[in-house]
């Protein structure tokens, strides 16, 4: 009689696809995955239980390091509980730059999970493809609020500046000459809206560029085509939302659903698979960034016809401009007390959702009338996905469980929260 070896092997933590914080325990029969259980717990880092202790606005930048691609949408649920349990709403103008920045914070996440996903199934070349566009999306972040990554730059009340009229420039060097700084420092000659108006132009031809590299290559549809599939009756169960859930083809997405800011005044599409496998969700994903890009396109249009404020005027829970804090007796006292003390919200609980990257953020808000939160919850909806971990990969081989966990396109910042 041959002998049958069941294995039980660790898969991580330091394996590429799970960025080494993720332990998965997987049971196997031979190379086929009977179980997988994964092990959360190894990046844990208390936000929830930080906010407790900080003023409101502290707790802005802590929202950045939740899901570390998706840096400004986890900051946007945040600052929509606050507005909500506040009853202030920010000027037309703040909520057409918070859009406009979502999406291209949706481009930067899934140009990150593009290049990631198909690294760790195995093709190298799309990887840099994809950071070469984060660079200049990377720019944009910058432009704003001098920051790459982690921008805390929405605010209770707009956003913290005005965008920019100027693009930093680069400087010839002994690694670039005068011909090449000119024709890199070309998209820059103007404005922000400028710079990101010519980078909406040319993102369509890197779309397309992925997808000839990708869509109908045939090892990529061998590794992800019936893996990991998913019917829309049990991805509702498991609570998946975002491209995973409407990868199963439910078409589901708080920007049409439930609109906030001024999604409902915009004209895109939602992507919708039919099968609810890896390949579906790949193409679900790459066809919300053309979406995206329309979306910019239409704010672009937008912020440069309609100028204004783009925070509210009410120094209780905005700070004075720094010309004022430094020439006004009352503007330095309100400016003194808004970041020592900060504010208090009335009160209540509140729960605000939006369309993040990866699915539904939720944002759930105690307030005890005090400066602080009293309880601060943070639906995270990597935490719903990689609990689907099992189901998704019992019966695959081990292999497939790579291109599980890059479908899946989970960051260990919002799971171990």
């Amino acid at each position: 009689m041959p002998e049958f070896h069941n294995y039980t092997l660790n898969f991580g933590p330091q394996h590429p696809a799970a960025h080494g914080v993720l332990r998965l325990v997987l049971e196997l029969d031979g190379e086929v995955v009977q179980r997988a259980d994964p092990h959360i717990g190894l990046l844990h880092r208390a936000t929830e239980k930080l906010a407790e202790h900080k003023v409101y606005n502290q707790s802005i930048p802590y929202m950045d390091r939740l899901d570390y691609v998706s840096m400004l949408c986890n900051e946007h649920g945040y600052v929509l509980a606050l507005e909500k349990l506040l009853g202030v709403t920010p000027p037309i103008r703040a909520q057409y730059i918070r859009v406009m920045y979502d999406e291209i914070t949706r481009l930067l996440n899934h140009l990150m999970w593009l290049g990631t996903h198909a690294l760790d199934v195995g093709a190298m070349t799309m990887f840099l493809y994809c950071f070469r566009e984060r660079e200049d999306l990377m720019d944009m972040y910058e432009a704003v609020s001098g920051a790459r990554m982690h921008a805390a730059y929405y605010r209770p009340g707009g956003v913290y500046r005005d965008l920019p009229d100027s693009m930093p420039q680069f400087k010839t060097s002994k690694y670039k000459n005068e011909t090449e700084t000119a024709r890199m420092n070309k998209a820059r000659s103007g404005s922000l809206l400028d710079f990101i108006e010519d980078f909406t132009n040319r993102f369509p031809t890197c779309v397309d560029e992925y997808e000839t590299l990708l869509t109908d290559n045939r090892i990529w549809k061998q590794r992800t085509v019936d893996i990991g599939i998913v019917t829309p009756e049990r991805a509702k169960q498991l609570g998946l939302t975002g491209a995973m859930l409407r990868g199963s083809g439910v078409e589901w997405d708080l920007r049409k659903k439930q609109p906030y800011e001024v999604y409902d005044k915009l004209e895109f599409d939602i992507p919708v698979g039919t099968h609810g496998d890896c390949y579906d969700r790949y193409l679900v994903r790459v066809e919300e960034m053309r979406q995206s890009n329309r979306i910019i396109r239409q704010c672009v249009e937008w912020l440069r016809n309609n100028p204004g404020p783009v925070i509210l005027d009410d120094h209780k829970i905005t700070p004075p401009s720094r010309v004022q804090m430094k020439t006004e007796m009352e503007s330095l006292i309100h400016h003194f007390k808004l970041f020592t003390e900060g504010y208090s919200l009335p009160e209540g609980e509140v729960y605000t959702a939006i369309e993040h990257p990866k699915g539904e953020f939720g944002v759930y808000l105690v307030s005890d009338g005090a400066n602080k939160p009293y309880r601060l919850k943070i639906r995270a909806p990597g935490f719903a996905h990689l609990s689907a971990m099992h189901e998704m990969t019992e019966g695959h081989m081990i292999s497939d469980v790579v291109a599980v966990i890059g479908t899946l396109d989970i960051v260990f910042g919002e799971i171990d929260r």
